[in-house]
């Protein structure tokens, strides 16, 4: 059997459980929402696509680059809730426990590590599925790497034709498409007045940005005309914001990405903490006495380091 990566990205599954699950509480108080709902999440996604590697990819900051093209980039995201920035450490120490990798790096942005693991694992010749909402990732998509976006209910693995019948244009676009209407989920501003069919329409006519300014006077619309010519340096940055770097040094190695058998001494006392009674049946039922003497939760991983 072929070997098949699944890269979560784990800020992203993180909120979305956060949110999913309004309520639930360990017996001290302490919010448990955003861990349940991911170890669901991910145990169901392992059933699912049944992965060979797997690696969670956190954030690690904003790239300092796109900070510098771009001062107020992501600049209109609250910060994280304070219910949720506690149970984040605490997921990262269940993540060691259950023996699942996963990879941070201070000032490196999740999205360009996974587009790196991604291109790695493709050389390889590997498949290669990426489990995330963000519309970035399309631009990775290709024969030997598919999108499972958690908003899709079919819980397909998104192809190339699938990008295509959702923007109206080829993941190869996908950049190009992104640089004309902009993303208002991370700040940046498109073309005024160019929205995505519209974006679409121009790179079927002209096939890509460069297209479309060597041959700007062609554009019929003398508004668009205009917006397009006075936006030209905004789309030139606006491709660098967007076009995730897939070249990063360093990180572990693919071959290191294989999950490796729980600790079920670890996970008992986290199970029993949060309350999590089917889980901790799972891995044995109530702690031994020598367990119960250290319920402490586990230290957090270190940035930058892998499990």
């Amino acid at each position: 059997m072929s070997n098949r990566l699944l890269l979560v990205d784990g800020h992203a599954y993180a909120y979305r459980a956060f949110h999913a699950i309004r309520s639930l509480n360990a017996p001290d108080g302490s919010p448990t929402n955003a861990i349940f709902g991911f170890i669901k999440m991910l145990q169901k996604m392992q059933v699912t696509l049944k992965p060979s590697h797997l690696l969670v990819v956190w954030d690690g900051g904003l790239a300092a680059e796109r900070m510098a093209d771009l001062p107020e980039y992501k600049a209109n995201r609250p910060p994280t809730p304070e219910g949720l920035a506690a149970q984040l450490p605490q997921l990262e120490a269940w993540l060691d426990a259950v023996g699942l990798p996963q990879w941070t790096q201070d000032g490196a942005e999740a999205d360009d590590w996974i587009g790196t693991f991604t291109r790695r694992a493709e050389a390889a010749g590997w498949s290669v599925v990426i489990a995330s909402s963000d519309k970035d990732f399309l631009q990775l998509v290709n024969d030997r790497v598919g999108l499972f976006n958690p908003n899709d209910k079919t819980e397909k693995i998104w192809t190339a034709a699938d990008v295509e019948a959702k923007t109206g244009v080829a993941p190869a676009q996908i950049v190009d498409w992104l640089a004309l209407i902009g993303d208002s989920v991370d700040n940046i501003p498109g073309v005024p007045g160019v929205g995505p069919k519209t974006a679409t329409q121009l790179l079927k006519w002209f096939g890509s940005i460069d297209g479309i300014y060597a041959r700007l006077a062609e554009i019929k619309s003398e508004n668009q005309r205009t917006a397009l010519h006075n936006a030209a340096e905004a789309v030139r940055r606006n491709q660098r914001m967007v076009q995730l770097k897939c070249e990063l040094p360093d990180g572990p190695t693919l071959e290191s990405l294989v999950p490796r058998a729980p600790d079920p001494v670890a996970l008992r006392p986290m199970y029993q903490r949060w309350n999590f009674r089917s889980l901790l049946a799972e891995v044995g039922g109530p702690l031994e006495p020598s367990e119960a003497r250290s319920t402490a939760p586990s230290q957090p991983p270190q940035q930058g380091q892998l499990f």
